[in-house]
């Protein structure tokens, strides 16, 4: 099975790129991030027509994420449970789904804008309420994960120059705790393979030179518990996927397993 996920930031401009890498790559279950439409607005026509079933989750804002899978999509599920909300409003950042037998979640984590910000406090609050999720999820021993752009770099290394961000949300003590409670449960952290460079990054700014000099970050994750990790034969960051004209600003991360 291979399973990817990827934020797209807004996926009515970059429908065509999805759809071809789609058409490429053969995902059997791809989930997305950053959808910046609504559930009703999902393109997702397009993608049936390719073959997958479409669960989407979107406010038309700044957020919304989705999951496409051609090999079931049940029990689908939308937001987290006592999720907290931000400025009195819900967001929507993560979906869960059984693909295959998979359980899977594609999550779109708040960024937090700094340190002292109220979206800080949001983003460590939804970090809490993802963990208290996925405590339920590991009740069952099937193969769970969940993936996504979770906007924190889990260690220095996963940073192209840790010096510029020591005063920036991401790389903070206490999300990077999030992230170890996280994992404490019974994830690991699904290290994608090199292809280019010694250390893998999934996103990097539209500035100019940032990509091509790989002045990026880490920070979409795949975690899973040890059915899954213990499938997983191959990972590795799509950076095709990054190149050309009109690309999100992250890359793709591709995970084959043996089931």
């Amino acid at each position: 099975m291979r399973i990817a996920t990827w934020n797209v930031n807004s996926i009515v401009p970059r429908l065509p790129r999805v759809l071809d890498w789609l058409e490429k790559t053969a995902p059997d279950v791809l989930c997305l991030q950053e959808l910046k439409n609504t559930t009703e607005a999902f393109p997702a026509g397009e993608i049936r027509a390719l073959g997958y079933e479409v669960a989407a989750h979107g406010l038309g804002q700044w957020n919304g994420v989705g999951i496409v899978s051609r090999v079931g999509l049940a029990d689908v599920v939308r937001g987290l449970p006592d999720e907290p909300r931000f400025g009195g409003a819900s967001e929507a950042r993560a979906i869960g789904a059984t693909c295959g037998g998979v359980r899977v979640w594609s999550v779109y984590v708040p960024n937090g804008r700094e340190p002292g910000n109220p979206h800080y406090a949001y983003k460590l609050e939804w970090l809490e309420s993802l963990r208290s999720l996925a405590e339920s999820e590991l009740k069952s021993d099937g193969p769970f994960a969940v993936l996504g752009d979770f906007n924190v770099a889990p260690t220095d290394a996963d940073v192209w120059d840790i010096a510029l961000f020591a005063e920036s949300t991401h790389v903070t003590e206490p999300e990077r705790a999030a992230l170890a409670r996280l994992r404490d449960l019974g994830l690991s952290d699904v290290f994608p393979r090199p292809l280019k460079y010694d250390h893998p990054f999934t996103y990097w700014d539209y500035r100019a030179g940032n990509f091509p000099n790989n002045r990026g970050m880490r920070i979409d994750l795949v975690y899973g518990n040890t059915t899954f990790t213990d499938a997983v034969t191959d990972s590795y960051v799509d950076r095709e996927a990054r190149k050309g004209k009109g690309p999100s600003d992250h890359a793709p991360i591709v995970v084959d397993l043996d089931l």
